[in-house]
């Protein structure tokens, strides 16, 4: 791995203090808001870059001793000279690591959707026991969830959900998670005690806090239907769910809880995420036919991972990981294993990247 040239750590360090000095000096809220969050984004990375230019210049110091013909503080400086370069390839990976480009989008709050595919009701019991998966890794992660749309199906679990979550990072976790889910398992209903193979495919939104998109009036139609909960059980007699289709687009967003008026919000917030999704989908496709691997390439046609019951074994066919702890995983409590391979794949990809470039 090729070493990061002292001027770029010291770029960065010169940038932080630079936001440091002006968080400081303004007074216009807008600025300090944009500055707060680069003088966040920089301070872990100037942190690590600190301690590789400290550890830099204790190895020359050491290395200095060790040749200056003292023999007591040579033999002392030995010792040291090779601690630290055991300990410096480790911080020169970290370092890389936390300079490579960042996905603009990787700390933003997420639209997670989640549909049965084929093999109906069991599709249906699958997406809902992905959501419990889910609803899991929320929790252990400290991210809130709120549940915006869903329709049951007629044996349990979900055809369709929908979901706000928010949190530090949610991005820039579930992203790997858009693409279609398969199931092999036997189901409840099967008397003959058959494997079926089902799907269920899971969609996952950036929701930035400021979505620039504008809608014109005459390009949309809301239309007002009956609502219903996420239990599937009807919450009012009032027409008060509210659906709005982007004309243009075909775009649909719809929201049901009791209240018309918060339902007419809801619905232009994940419209305004999903036209916001289309065009960052079409720049994530040009980039895509220059990519060797798929991942992040958000393409949700692709079959990502596997569940197989019987074996215990969960396969996520773009990285090549196969555990055999699916039962810890379908319940939430492992899956950051997957999430943390992904993202570590994902990096290496980029470094790699970066050193044919240079």
């Amino acid at each position: 791995m090729a070493t990061i040239s002292p001027s770029r750590l010291q770029q960065v360090i010169d940038r932080f203090e630079q936001v440091e000095a002006r968080m400081g000096a303004t007074t216009e809220t807008a600025e300090i808001i944009a500055l707060s969050k680069e003088h966040s984004d920089l301070k872990p990375v100037v942190d690590k870059a600190r301690e590789l230019m400290s550890a830099r210049k204790e190895l020359k110091e050491a290395e200095a001793l060790v040749a200056s013909g003292d023999a007591d503080m040579a033999e002392l400086a030995r010792d040291e000279v090779e601690e630290l370069k055991d300990r410096l390839p480790a911080l020169e990976q970290e370092v890389q690591v936390l300079l490579l480009p960042k996905d603009v989008d990787d700390k933003a709050d997420i639209v997670i959707e989640l549909r049965a595919g084929t093999g109906g009701d069991e599709a249906a019991l699958f997406a809902g026991d992905l959501f419990r998966m889910y609803s899991r890794y929320f929790q252990i992660m400290g991210w809130k969830v709120d549940i915006v749309d869903a329709s049951e199906g007629d044996a349990g679990g979900y055809k369709e959900l929908i979901a706000n979550v928010s949190g530090d990072g949610v991005f820039g976790h579930m992203k790997w998670e858009s693409g279609v889910h398969r199931v092999q398992r036997v189901p409840a209903t099967e008397t003959q005690g058959r494997i079926h193979t089902s799907a269920a495919t899971v969609a996952v939104l950036p929701a930035p806090e400021n979505v620039e998109i504008d809608i014109r009036p005459e390009d949309i139609r809301i239309d007002t239907m009956r609502s219903s909960g996420a239990g599937g059980q009807h919450v009012n007699t009032t027409d008060s769910a509210v659906r709005i289709t982007h004309l243009p687009t075909g775009l649909v967003a719809t929201s049901s809880e009791k209240s018309q008026h918060v339902n007419r919000e809801k619905a232009m917030d994940q419209l305004k995420i999903r036209l916001y999704e289309r065009e960052r989908s079409a720049k994530d496709a040009e980039r895509a036919e220059a990519r060797a691997s798929q991942i992040g390439s958000g393409d949700r046609s692709q079959k990502v991972r596997t569940y197989n019951f019987p074996e215990n074994r969960m396969t996520d066919h773009r990285i090549g990981l196969t555990l055999y702890s699916l039962d810890r995983i379908i319940t939430g409590d492992k899956l950051n294993d997957v999430v943390e391979a992904l993202i570590t794949e994902d990096q290496a990809r980029k470094l790699a990247a970066m050193e044919n470039e240079n």
